[in-house]
């Protein structure tokens, strides 16, 4: 039975994807196997000898140590997509929010409201003017990442009448199959800043992109130009930002990561971190994750990870060997003359490898002793090795 500690609440959804008579879960679970975790802090968590998988419930994964993790051989997944359409719709929101004062508006009309003796219609009509602002239709939108989220916000962003630039140095094929071939992808981000009227960002969080949106990057921008963050807080520099509100230069910025700074700025609208913050976004989030976390520790498929690549492999033997090595030459020599000498036939292998990191799974047609495992342990470069018996 493989034990599965659960560090937040988990959305049932997920939960009941894992199969009681195979997965013991809850948060009191020891020496786990595997772990579901939302937002916890496991940066300074303690990694039991049998944990082999980390799964987060949700696309970013900076509250999991991921260095450390691919260190030990710990496969680390996240849901990308899961919460996409959420952060679509709230989008949507938030282009309108930093265009027509409508917060602002709504927050007078109560003022108004509780004030004695005010003829409220007779004031609505006349205080409305201060909350003008313009429309979407046919303004340009700048979409910063081309990832699941950022390609049906492109999509939506058209079907409100918007013209879409978008720039993603990654985009994949499967990335650019999803977007609409009304939408101008450009090569250099400078391109998509000067024409844009709203600039909006999509993309992870690393050291790559840590303050990707700052002082420079907004003196390209264009004049009154209206800025969103839904992705990640440390994707725009605030003291930059804040100096770009107070010269006007931004005319609004909606962010979704509020901090004591930038919640107090004219003209900044900070919003509780409600990206995936609806039922069905946890819901897709949870099942997902738990699917992932259950193929590879029965299978030892590992689909949307961030540390080790993408492998999927059906069953064609009655034993498979996954290993988890470093991306080094001979490896796979190595691996094939250990299970030769032991007169064991592969009947399929697939190796594919992600930076620093590889992952090789083999099938045979008989199951393999303790000592080839250890044999296969000890090669040099390797991390983990797993057997897995149909």
């Amino acid at each position: 039975m493989y034990r599965i500690k659960t560090m937040n609440k988990i959305s049932t959804a997920g939960l009941d994807q894992l199969d009681k008579t195979r997965f013991q879960v809850g948060n009191d679970v020891e020496n786990e196997d595997g772990i579901l975790v939302r937002s916890a802090a496991m940066h300074d968590y303690e990694f039991p000898d049998a944990l082999r998988a980390i799964a987060r419930a949700g696309a970013g994964t900076n509250n999991i140590p991921i260095d450390r993790c691919s260190e030990h051989g710990i496969v680390v997944f996240n849901t990308p997509g899961a919460n996409a359409n959420a952060v679509k719709e709230l989008v949507i929101a938030a282009l309108l929010i930093a265009s027509r004062d409508i917060l602002g508006g709504a927050e007078w009309v109560q003022e108004q409201a509780h004030t004695p003796n005010v003829d409220l219609a007779a004031a609505v009509e006349k205080g409305k003017s201060a909350f003008v602002g313009p429309e979407l239709y046919r303004k340009t939108l700048g979409v910063i990442g081309l990832g699941a989220i950022g390609a049906l916000v492109c999509n939506i962003a058209l079907d409100l009448g918007m013209d879409v630039y978008g720039y993603d140095p990654f985009l994949s094929v499967d990335a650019a199959l999803r977007l609409d071939r009304h939408v101008h992808v450009v090569n250099n981000v400078d391109d998509l800043y000067k024409v844009s009227d709203y600039v909006t960002i999509h993309v992870p969080y690393n050291n790559d992109t840590k303050d990707f949106i700052n002082a420079e990057a907004i003196r390209k921008m264009k004049g009154q130009v209206r800025v969103l963050n839904l992705a990640r807080g440390g994707l725009v520099n605030d003291d930059d930002m804040i100096e770009a509100l107070e010269s006007g230069r931004v005319a609004k910025y909606v962010t979704d990561f509020p901090d004591d700074k930038i919640a107090l700025v004219h003209n900044a609208i900070a919003l509780p971190h409600l990206g995936a913050s609806t039922p069905e976004s946890e819901e897709n989030c949870a099942r997902m994750a738990a699917d992932q976390l259950k193929d590879y520790l029965i299978n030892g498929n590992i689909k949307n990870s961030v540390n080790l690549p993408n492998v999927h492999q059906d069953w064609s033997g009655i034993c498979r060997v996954c290993l988890i090595h470093k991306n080094v030459p001979a490896m796979l020599t190595k691996i094939t003359t250990i299970l030769s000498n032991e007169g064991v036939n592969v009947e399929n292998l697939t190796n594919k490898s992600k930076k620093d990191y590889a992952y090789t799974m083999v099938d045979l047609n008989s199951r393999i002793k303790d000592v080839v495992a250890d044999e296969l342990r000890a090669i040099s470069g390797m991390i983990r090795v797993r057997v897995l018996n149909h």
